[in-house]
């Protein structure tokens, strides 16, 4: 409220009091009320200070008065006698009928109407044109927070019938000022140029139409300030300060000149660490090797908070929720050392009482509960909580999790969890089409319900058409099939290939098949899985002058005759695998890996007896907050058994955007040249990629945010260099052979589905090999 509301309602009780003060005592026999519109009569009882019956006076009108003034109701009150009756005329204030806003561009208004509910403003409450006048003070803040020192806002308030009104604000955001000028005085040991590299905020720049980073705002130069204390105290410069910051704008408020006044200080070494405290609960020495900073380093205080940070990490998981490890310096100035004491205060053990879920409409309590491993009645872990909140994450089920722990009132040692989760739609019916480099146009039809009537049971159908593959599937799988996590998964499934299209080796293959399989967890990164299936496959369209000899022969033996032209095999596979995952992120990791093995065997006595074995290495390494280099190694081995020939379409193929990328799909390896007779026909024309049954992969790779895109986790930049080959059964490995490439790529995870691009360079290719610059691939999962 300002002064001259003050003041306006200061002469009006005085005038009313003084009139009040006229009042001739009198004992009330009725009290009346006039003048409501929207107030109950109860509402005015309430608040009077006296009753039927009472004896008024003038005090007691005098409070009256004020008592109803308090209530914010009304914009005048009278209080008055006839014959014994107490009436007290009253006149409402207006009610908001309507609160809008025009010309915000920078903040959505729906978000500025909830703002503005804060400080009493909305439609239905009492207007009070103090608070419209502390309305429009604030909504200038926020855009001179903005850097738009231009803004102007305009209110006003138009009566309607019934005792209301309209409000609405005006707003000219006007122009952003702009950073003329960033000016560091106090520096000696880093350049200017050192220092405001740091910074979000910069002068005006060739990028700045992009990154806005010229745009004055408060909250970033505090948090450039911040960035400036930590970029000299993670150097040593343990006695460094802001002295003081101006900021300056020209009359005209297009520009902003900033100057930051410093101290640098000397620089200080650690000359001693030490422990002290509760050492009793977690082993000294697992704390010591938490501590990052040790004798002799020169002092840095990212450091000492990662050092706190992990120590109460590691108390935290052991039940002490409400841990305090502190760092206690002791400077010598005269030396500039500083030693520290690491402080350390476990508090009161505690253990969880309760685990409360809220938000899941669909999805049942149960299928949130199996996916925690901290337990109720437990002891607090907090690694734990932590990777129960990850494997929330993983069941893609929620948008958000969030998951507090406020204490059990009443209690020291007691805890509940507050599990609230968002949930997304879980279920999809996409029809849509892809694009590769490879396969050509690609159609699609996939309908899925990750959520199966809210049991977290996965229930897919798929059809995928391309040139050269095409693939029917339905699959059910049930990821807590047991109550210790052992999941099942059927599959039924069809597979058309045309082989011809990457291979240049005519010959259709058509599989069908259904089979399933076990998935067993043996910790929370590692799983063990085995299963079983049965499956047809039929080789049709070879062709006597062309396709390759040793494929007409494979199918003369399985149908006991020459010249075949196609053969179909029955097959029995038993299948056994296991994984360790540890990536951070499925999608985009920064850090972990993913190891596996796996092996299939065809059951003997049937068409195809042979046996395949995989293994991946792969791993994630943060170089730094935006750099992750990924090392990735694949080899496989396949052979038959019992006399049988090794069914040439299970070869391992390589070359292609998911492998060895500048080289077509399938393109890398054994080829039949045209027109050698001793492995195809005589009317071959193309060299024919024969596939092998060793494989060799290697991956090294270099993500990085995507220039010119900030915080989006939609993007991914990457610079390559794949190697590998597969080899005969004949052959041995030999690395000499290997092909090379080298090339940048993109993903993104665009609203069409993801989108891969790849510019790659093979730089020691074979005549015979089928090399491509630009691969992509659209529409499909990779």
């Amino acid at each position: 409220m300002n002064f001259r509301s003050k003041l306006a309602l200061f002469i009006s009780l005085l005038i009313l009091s003084i009139a009040a003060f006229a009042m001739e005592p009198f004992i009330i026999k009725d009290i009346k009320i006039e003048g409501l519109q929207r107030t109950e009569p109860g509402t005015i009882f309430n608040y009077l200070p006296v009753q039927v019956g009472d004896t008024m006076t003038e005090d007691k009108a005098s409070e009256a008065i004020k008592s109803l003034y308090r209530t914010g109701f009304f914009k005048d009150v009278r209080v008055e006698s006839d014959q014994n009756i107490l009436l007290i005329t009253v006149q409402e204030r207006p009610t908001i009928a309507d609160l809008q806003f025009s010309g915000n561009k920078a903040f959505q208004s729906d978000k500025l109407k909830e703002s503005m509910k804060g400080i009493g403003l909305a439609e239905g409450q009492i207007y009070d044109k103090s608070k419209l006048e502390f309305a429009e003070q604030e909504i200038k803040k926020q855009y001179l927070a903005q850097g738009k020192y231009t803004a102007t806002v305009k209110t006003s308030a138009s009566p309607l019938e019934r005792n209301r009104v309209a409000i609405r604000f005006d707003i000219e955001e006007g122009i952003v000022s702009r950073i003329k000028e960033i000016n560091v005085v106090g520096n000696q040991l880093y350049s200017k140029s050192d220092i405001t590299s740091q910074f979000q905020l910069q002068t005006t720049n060739w990028l700045s139409w992009w990154y806005k980073d010229d745009q004055y705002s408060k909250q970033k130069l505090t948090a450039d300030l911040e960035t400036l204390k930590s970029f000299y105290m993670n150097r040593g410069y343990l006695e460094f300060s802001v002295d003081s910051t101006q900021v300056s704008i020209t009359p005209d408020k297009d520009d902003v000149y900033i100057t930051i006044n410093i101290s640098e200080g000397p620089k200080y070494k650690v000359s001693d660490v030490k422990l002290a405290g509760d050492l009793q609960q977690v082993p000294e020495s697992e704390l010591q090797s938490l501590i990052k900073i040790k004798k002799d380093d020169i002092f840095n205080r990212e450091k000492i908070t990662e050092s706190t940070k992990g120590m109460n990490a590691r108390l935290g998981n052991d039940g002490f929720a409400f841990s305090n490890v502190n760092a206690i310096p002791d400077i010598n100035k005269e030396q500039h050392t500083a030693s520290f004491t690491f402080f350390v205060d476990p508090g009161r053990k505690v253990y969880v009482r309760r685990i409360d879920i809220e938000g899941n409409q669909r999805t049942r309590d149960e299928v949130i509960r199996r996916e925690f491993r901290q337990v109720e009645s437990g002891w607090y872990a907090a690694d734990k909580i932590e990777r129960s909140k990850e494997r929330l994450k993983r069941t893609q089920f929620f948008s958000d999790t969030n998951i507090e722990t406020p204490a059990v009132p009443g209690t020291t040692d007691q805890v509940d969890l507050k599990v609230k989760v968002t949930e997304r739609n879980t279920g999809s019916v996409m029809f849509g089409a892809g694009l590769s480099s490879q396969e050509g146009l690609i159609g699609s039809f996939n309908i899925t319900q990750a959520n199966f009537m809210g049991t977290g049971d996965r229930v897919s159908a798929q059809v995928n058409t391309g040139r050269i593959n095409k693939t029917y599937s339905l699959s059910i799988t049930q990821p807590f099939f047991t109550p210790e996590g052992v999941a099942l998964s059927y599959d039924i499934y069809r597979r058309d290939m045309n082989a011809s299209k990457i291979t240049f080796a005519t010959y259709d293959t058509s599989s069908m098949g259904a089979g399933f399989r076990f998935s067993v967890p043996f910790t929370e990164k590692n799983a063990f899985s085995y299963g079983l299936s049965f499956d047809n496959t039929a080789v049709e369209n070879l062709q006597s002058n062309i396709s390759p000899v040793r494929y007409i022969n494979y199918c003369n033996a399985v149908k006991g005759i020459s010249n075949a032209t196609g053969c179909s095999m029955n097959s029995i596979i038993a299948s056994v695998g296991w994984v360790e995952d540890s990536r951070d992120d499925i999608l985009f990791p920064k850090k972990g890996g993913l190891r596996r093995a796996n092996a299939e065997v065809s059951s003997p006595g049937l068409d195809i007896q042979m046996y395949k074995l995989t293994f991946q290495e792969n791993a994630y390494k943060p170089i730094t907050n935006d750099l992750t280099l990924m090392v990735n190694g694949q080899i496989g081995y396949a052979n038959s058994y019992g006399g049988k020939e090794f069914p040439f379409f299970k070869n391992f193929y390589i070359g292609g955007v998911n492998s060895l990328r500048g080289y077509r799909t399938s393109s890398v390896g054994p080829v039949c040249r045209a027109g050698d007779a001793s492995c195809g026909g005589t009317s071959q024309t193309n060299n024919m990629f024969l596939g092998g049954t060793k494989q060799l992969l290697g991956n090294i790779e270099l993500f990085m945010p995507l220039p010119f895109v900030k915080n989006n986790n939609q993007f991914r930049l990457s610079a390559f260099i794949d190697a590998g080959n597969v080899y005969e059964e004949s052959e041995s490995i030999r690395l000499s052979s290997l092909r090379y490439s080298a090339g940048l790529g993109v993903m993104w995870i665009s609203p069409f589905g993801p989108l891969k691009l790849v510019v790659a360079q093979p730089f020691n290719d074979k005549p015979t090999d089928r090399t491509e610059v630009f691969q992509f691939q659209m529409g499909q999962q990779f």
